[in-house]
């Protein structure tokens, strides 16, 4: 049975995006992708936290906001910190390499 990981950062526009399509086609695990602001590209949903087996985030700040914001629907949820910082573009490729050492004992 697949895994479903949600990945989340500030905007969804480059961290938590690149880290669903480096993991889009990975056999083991199903993957999503949203933004915690309000303005974000993809805002996050409770349907998404649902759905999310594990919850990835990219920063501490993030994690902090998600229990603040979502707290009714996090009961059980296991989240992971990825210290991660808001300084790469779309799929970087030092981007790519972090996000690929650091999601290595997440993914199977």
């Amino acid at each position: 049975m697949k895994k479903n990981i949600l990945f989340l950062c500030s905007q969804n526009k480059l961290r938590s995006p690149t880290a669903e399509a480096i993991f889009a086609d990975h056999p083991a695990i199903d993957v999503d992708s949203a933004g915690l602001n309000n303005d974000a590209e993809v805002p996050l949903t409770e349907e998404q936290i649902r759905w999310a087996d594990l919850i990835i985030v990219m920063e501490k700040t993030h994690r902090n906001r998600l229990n603040r914001k979502f707290k009714n629907v996090l009961a059980g949820k296991r989240i992971a910190v990825l210290d991660i910082p808001d300084e790469y573009d779309y799929m970087d490729p030092s981007l790519i390499a972090l996000l690929k050492t650091r999601c290595a004992s997440y993914i199977p």
